[in-house]
């Protein structure tokens, strides 16, 4: 934190979880925004620098950073002026843009979305049916995060990785996560709705390769939808990359809204 007697100019906080050794993300970046613009940004900056220094072992890959940003930011000008001067501060530490990601919401206003009838669904098998059926659903992902993953990794890593730092921390029941079928029994794709800390969400829609271009993820997002929605939440959550536009428009045609948006940064 950077302060002028009492008055707090900027301050950043690293999160992480119990026991490691080293934060996994970058979660508050605050500056004073009655600063000129220049002089904001050497001081978060300064105070970039110094957390860094204090809470990321020497030689290791500064975590990502995320901010949740309006929806209309780049209309709003002062909406802009803040997203812009925090940017401007980490690019200038050697953080880039990965991804720019709308942020969804279904509320009981909006009707359950109908199904076509075209699929039938069973409870996913467990963690290995999951990620055998989320491999192949990686091929052609427009997701940034997995895109990323995968010039380092191979797929079936990618999927692992994901099931064991996302899937396999919901306490929410495993009898949600839904595999969809035809009616010979061939596996279309998969829908995982859950609860997080905060909110009934849908954590993941994935169709196969093979299947996509069938309207199949309309009927997926209407199963984990409906599934939530029979245990009367306030709210499901959901989230998809700005640049992810087939899935934008699923959710959009569910009665999901754009309610805000996030944007993240990486080394």
């Amino acid at each position: 934190m950077a302060t002028d007697d009492d008055r707090v100019l900027a301050r950043a906080s690293w999160w992480g979880r119990p026991g490691a050794a080293e934060p996994v993300v970058l979660d508050f970046f605050d500056l004073d925004d009655t600063l000129e613009l220049d002089v904001a940004v050497e001081i978060g900056e300064r105070v970039l620098r110094a957390g860094l220094a204090a809470v990321v072992p020497a030689g290791s890959t500064p975590p990502e950073y995320g901010r949740y940003i309006p929806p209309n930011w780049r209309e709003d000008g002062t909406a802009r002026r803040v997203v812009e001067s925090r940017m401007s501060v980490l690019e200038r530490l050697g953080a880039r843009p990965l991804v720019e990601r709308l942020r969804l919401e279904w509320t009981p206003d909006a009707a359950v979305p109908a199904s076509s009838g075209k699929l039938r669904f069973r409870p996913a098998k467990g963690r290995d049916e999951l990620v055998a059926l989320m491999e192949p659903v990686l091929e052609g992902t427009l997701d940034a995060h997995s895109q990323a993953d995968l010039q380092t990794m191979s797929p079936a890593a990618v999927a692992a990785k994901h099931f064991d730092e996302e899937f396999a921390g919901f306490t929410s029941p495993h009898t949600w996560w839904q595999v969809a079928e035809l009616c010979d029994g061939e596996p279309v794709g998969f829908v995982v709705p859950a609860r997080n800390t905060y909110h009934a969400i849908i954590a993941y829609v994935g169709v196969l390769p093979a299947h996509r271009g069938n309207g199949y993820i309309d009927d997926l997002l209407a199963e984990g939808t409906r599934i939530l929605a029979a245990e009367n939440v306030p709210r499901i959550r959901a989230s998809t990359d700005l640049g992810n536009v087939p899935m934008a428009q699923a959710f959009a045609r569910a009665g999901y809204i754009n309610f805000e948006r996030a944007i993240n940064m990486t080394w």
